[in-house]
């Protein structure tokens, strides 16, 4: 066998450097020539870097959220195939996930018929110490002894839950496993005493840091109001009682989105960025709107471009796509870049309010809650009526109070007199 040394490549114009997300192997895993060994995470985009060899790892530099230089060794291997130089090995880089700088806080946005709405938490996601077992298909970490082990006791590694870093899989998982027939432990038949140590690497960083610029530059106030929808409500319902073959079903959101483009016309100021360095703002004729989007890789916020030529069913179409291409890991930089203001949609879990962290460097956020019938007193009697909160939140530097209140009322007079979203 040869020792050969495998060195970052040249991962994208103008890197020098990627931060280790996740590594696939470990020392003495076998590999085969294309298998993935690890994914590096740069300011454009994460890729997976598969392995020029087949071989044996005997050495792996760098640890996850460790900064690697390009050209910098990363892998060793004893390599079973031709030996040959290491400059030869040029391994096709795949992308993994797309990489955005620009985030505000972590909601989830996932269509719901029933509310048209999407479903978005208000805070940044932490993941759980607690790794669930593991679908049959997905990635199990453990190392070479404990397959073979499991193996020959005839136990589904999937159906084990790893208590090593990453969810890793250890010896003591299958004593536990072999304990209980070959699964782990119910949670109530054991005490949980085990403590996890996760780096803040990746993704979860880029959020970190943007959260940090955010609230720590911009002197955030919040502004609160309540939306009377019912009229938007039948206005939704027929309209998708309506639609034809290819128009995807509409939810609140593109009527916000048209209503945001028409109220930037009278409050140009809140649909703007500003730049902290050079103390200019710059106001917007375009309305880009960045929606804030949950993946299983954290968050992301693609933009919908020009919202203020579309109408709504090109505004939903538009939306669909953008955010389903975050989610699969399809969206382009330029799907991801752009954004003047930003939605962030709370949904069924939207709550009463919040005060959403506004995505640095524009001026302005909007927090959209869920939809439900309340009593309200109308004309002296009590009647059901359909309501929805809104939260925003805004750059003081920029926005007085009274700018930012007067762009939520007149979002809230459009949607609540529909009929004005299309004057």
């Amino acid at each position: 066998m040869a020792r050969k040394a495998f060195k970052l490549p040249d991962i994208g114009e103008g890197v020098v450097e990627g931060e280790i997300v996740t590594w696939h192997v470990e020392v003495g895993s076998p590999v085969s020539e294309d298998d993935a060994i690890v994914d590096v995470m740069t300011d454009k985009s994460t890729v997976t870097i598969p392995s020029p060899y087949s071989g044996t790892i005997v050495a792996l530099n760098g640890e996850v959220g460790d900064m690697v230089a390009v050209g910098a060794v990363l892998v060793e291997f004893e390599s079973t195939g031709e030996s040959g130089s290491e400059a030869e090995a040029s391994p096709e880089l795949v992308e993994a996930a797309p990489s955005e700088d620009v985030m505000p806080e972590a909601p989830q946005l996932e269509e719901k018929e029933e509310e048209g709405q999407s479903h978005q938490p208000t805070t940044p996601a932490m993941t759980s110490p607690a790794t669930p077992p593991k679908a049959a298909n997905s990635t199990v970490l453990a190392s070479p002894a404990v397959r073979r082990r499991a193996r020959e006791s005839g136990i589904d590694l999937s159906m084990v839950v790893g208590s090593g870093r990453g969810g890793r899989i250890q010896q003591s998982d299958l004593d536990a496993a072999l304990a209980t027939g070959g699964s782990s432990p119910s949670p109530r038949s054991v005490k949980r005493v085990g403590t996890r140590e996760m780096k803040v690497v990746g993704l979860r960083r880029k959020i970190a840091e943007q959260m940090v610029i955010s609230t720590s530059s911009i002197p955030h106030f919040s502004y609160f109001e309540e939306v009377d929808v019912t009229a938007l409500e039948e206005l939704r319902q027929l309209l998708n009682s309506e639609r034809v073959e290819g128009q995807p079903k509409l939810t609140y959101l593109p009527f916000i989105m048209l209503s945001l483009s028409k109220a930037f016309e009278r409050h140009k100021k809140c649909n703007a960025v500003f730049d902290d360095e050079s103390g200019v703002v710059t106001e917007h004729d375009a309305v880009n709107l960045g929606i804030a989007t949950q993946t299983d890789r954290g968050l992301y916020v693609p933009v919908v471009k020009h919202v203020e030529a579309m109408d709504v069913w090109q505004a939903a179409t538009e939306m669909q796509r953008v955010t389903g291409s975050a989610r699969d890991g399809t969206a382009t930089l330029d799907d991801l870049s752009g954004s003047t203001f930003t939605i962030t949609s709370l949904g069924r879990d939207g709550g009463l309010g919040a005060t959403p962290i506004i995505n640095h460097p524009e001026v302005g956020i909007l927090g959209v809650h869920k939809a439900r019938d309340m009593p309200v007193a109308r004309s002296g009697s009590i009647v059901i009526r359909r309501i929805m909160n809104l939260s925003s939140s805004w750059d003081h530097r920029i926005v007085d109070g009274a700018d930012g209140a007067a762009l939520v009322q007149d979002l809230k007079k459009m949607l609540e007199n529909p009929a004005l979203i299309f004057m």
